[in-house]
């Protein structure tokens, strides 16, 4: 059974990563796989199987949605000559890409992270990475990996809440998890910037002088990795898990744009040299004079989207307002109470990005005139972006819901969790971050990895006498680290930057750094134990 349970999982891995298929036929198959052995070995019923299919086709819209706003973002600031101006501002910041990859894909994107979540980082930052000159690919890849370390506190302490809601609801024991994240990730998450740069410099430069080009830059990476979680920790420390993900990027960044107009550690190759790769995504200088826009009137539109996720997140009434007007969620679905697919649509990302690109056009344009073309345009492109999610969310939520079986079996991911503490308890802390990360590769979501995991992983550490909150701060980062992984993830980004089919070919870059991350997440708790 425990291979039928592990079809979710492995089909995905072996058609994507194995056979390069594209996602529309590779999560085909494995749906289709994962709905006949949970008729036949998990007894679901027809009625359980038609309740995912529907909640699966309900759960793609407000994912669609955000894609569709992050990418009427993306084209109305192509119109407008925006784009091209924040380009110029990040060149005449640095025109390094090593130090470009740490402040878009890393910092900016944890920024949107903290006040988003929800895939929508890496949507974000790609876009802005190819208009710097960067491969689609390498945009991509750089994007998700990026988007790891900021995701274990996800929007607002998410993960946190809502993931851990079902082992505790105590303030204190959820900041002091929060805290053990924090501590966790001074060891390993301090580390994603230099990372990110290895990747970028192996997996896309010039095959010369590679790790002297890593070299350069270490120092820097290694400072604004340690800013990063420092920052992190002493917010954990004094203020609570809430607001990590949002002042961490943000002091961070500050940081960093000081350091480099400073030239702290960096050396002077970096201003006189600039370290580039020479891509077909790179565009000649141009004299548009749309491009002589004011960085501040380039930047608006993102500038408002930051701050109106965060009001809408952190105001309380504006939020309760936004979540309850308009709300199109679908509870029990054919009268299942556990199966459910929530779309507040006023309070998704998604129309924030929407509503931000509109008003965008308004301020950098003074014409709404391009709305309704690009929109157009926008919705034309996302037709094999809209069958793959499907597919994928279909596979996940039959593997989610097989709870709700006649054979009397816990569901699949549950089966496996218990199937893996059988025999692997004695060295728990090590498999913590991998079971979390698992979750998310399959679920896409952080929050509901933990929201899945965290009851048996509080169990286990109890049975097996180990320190509890540092076993579930493994669990959160293990998941956040899933984020490098997650199929709807993948499929939805590659569609921003016009990817569709090379799902493969990036969840095989994407796999290692992963897996990396939640080997050293798992050492780091050993030590941290001997600590505490």
């Amino acid at each position: 059974m425990i291979f039928v349970a592990l079809a979710a999982i492995i089909l995905p891995l072996i058609l994507l990563g194995g056979f390069n298929l594209p996602a529309t036929r590779g999560m085909s198959i494995s749906a289709v796989v994962v709905i006949i052995t949970g008729y036949f070995f998990w007894k679901l019923s027809p009625a359980v199987l038609g309740a995912s299919i529907l909640q699966a086709l309900h759960k793609s819209l407000p994912i669609l949605w955000i894609l569709f706003g992050a990418l009427l973002m993306l084209n109305s600031l192509r119109h407008t000559g925006a784009i091209d101006r924040i380009n110029q501002g990040f060149k005449a910041l640095s025109a390094d890409m090593r130090l470009q990859t740490v402040l878009v894909a890393f910092l900016f994107g944890g920024l949107i992270e903290g006040v988003s979540g929800f895939g929508t980082p890496a949507m974000v930052t790609a876009p802005l990475l190819i208009a710097l000159g960067f491969s689609p690919m390498a945009a991509v890849i750089l994007a998700l990996v990026a988007d790891s370390t900021p995701a274990a506190f996800g929007a607002v302490g998410t993960p946190l809440t809502v993931g851990l809601s079902n082992v505790t609801e105590k303030a204190s024991l959820l900041n002091q998890i929060g805290l053990r994240v924090t501590q966790l990730d001074l060891f390993v998450g301090a580390l994603m910037p230099a990372v990110l740069i290895l990747i970028l410099i192996l997996g896309f430069g010039p095959a010369e002088h590679r790790f002297k080009q890593w070299l350069n830059v270490l120092p820097w990476a290694l400072l604004i990795g340690l800013v990063y979680s420092s920052i992190a920790l002493l917010s954990a420390w004094l203020i609570g898990y809430e607001f990590i993900s949002i002042l961490a990027p943000l002091g961070t960044l500050i940081v960093a744009i000081v350091s480099i107009r400073q030239h702290w550690l960096l050396p002077a190759a970096v201003r006189e040299t600039p370290w580039q790769v020479a891509t077909a995504a790179a565009q000649p200088a141009t004299t548009d004079p749309k491009t002589e826009m004011s960085l501040l009137k380039a930047w608006f539109p993102y500038l408002l989207v930051v701050v109106l996720l965060l009001t809408t997140r952190v105001w309380q009434p504006l939020k309760n307002f936004l979540t309850n007007t308009l709300n199109l969620s679908w509870e029990h679905i054919l009268g299942f109470k556990t199966i459910s697919s929530d779309w507040e649509f006023l309070y998704s990302p998604g129309t924030i990005l929407a509503l931000a690109a509109i008003i965008g056009l308004l301020v950098q344009a003074r014409s709404l005139k391009p709305l309704a073309p690009t929109a157009k345009k926008v919705v034309s492109s996302m037709g094999g972006t809209a069958l793959a999610l499907i597919v994928t969310l279909i596979m996940v939520q039959v593997f989610t819901n097989s709870g709700l079986n006649a054979g009397k079996l816990p569901s699949m991911p549950m089966y496996i969790a218990k199937f893996v503490a059988k025999y692997l308890a004695g060295i728990w802390i090590i498999i913590a971050p991998f079971l979390g990360e698992l979750g998310s590769f399959v679920t896409g979501s952080a929050t509901v990895s933990t929201l899945t995991f965290a009851q048996i992983q509080a169990d286990i550490a109890s049975n097996a006498q180990l320190n509890q909150p540092i076993v579930l701060a493994a669990q959160l980062i293990g998941a956040a680290a899933g984020n490098m992984i997650c199929v709807h993830n993948i499929v939805a980004v590659s569609s921003v930057v016009g990817l569709n089919g090379q799902e493969g070919a990036i969840l095989r870059q994407t796999i290692l750094p992963a897996l990396g991350y939640a080997a050293l997440i798992g050492l780091a708790g050993l030590v941290l134990m001997t600590l505490v």
